[in-house]
């Protein structure tokens, strides 16, 4: 079972978000992908659409898809289980104001990450939406440190700024009384 990559793209086949599993070019992709709405046919329920050496599994979410690319070979029931699952992780993510382009591009980076947590190097994860969730809510050490000393450094940063203005405000004031005492 090979999965190549994961995607939410529009009804059209314009891709929002993707992450590629496996190596594969992004043109690629976007080929596999933009090509998905000609194969959909309207008034049907499948899910899952076969062609060539590739399966498409997608899930409607409002005006987007939600498109998993597996090779044929691939368990088509442990395929709609990992679909179901980043379905899971995609509306848990944009629960605030629900799936939009808009949404979703505000999220991007924390929806690739996800799919990162359930799919790797093509493979899927023994995880739950709950505990991807907690993946991406986990706190770094590290990270805190840096943000303390990136928020000391803007504060030493303005301190010195203020005290250049005020030189410099000081600097013209002395240059205006020393210009008007010489021309009196």
């Amino acid at each position: 079972m090979v999965i190549y990559s994961a995607c939410i793209c529009t009804k059209a086949g314009k891709i929002l978000v993707a992450k590629q599993f496996v190596p594969i070019s992004k043109i690629k992709v976007e080929e596999y992908v933009s090509s998905l709405p000609r194969h959909i046919t309207k008034g049907y329920q499948h899910t899952q659409i076969e062609i060539e050496n590739l399966r498409y599994l997608y899930i409607p979410i409002q005006d987007l898809l939600l498109v998993l690319i597996t090779s044929k070979s691939s368990n088509v029931i442990e395929d709609m289980e990992i679909l179901k699952l980043l379905y899971g992780i995609v509306i848990d993510q944009c629960k605030d104001g629900g799936v939009s382009e808009s949404k979703v591009m505000s999220c991007a980076f924390d929806l690739i990450l996800a799919f990162d947590d359930v799919v790797t190097l093509g493979y899927r994860e023994s995880v739950s939406v709950a505990q991807v969730m907690e993946y991406l809510e986990m706190d770094s050490s590290e990270e805190k440190s840096f943000i303390k000393q990136q928020k000391m450094r803007e504060n030493e940063a303005k301190e010195v700024a203020r005290k250049k203005q005020r030189e410099i405000d000081r600097n013209k004031k002395l240059q205006a009384k020393g210009y008007l005492l010489l021309c009196s």
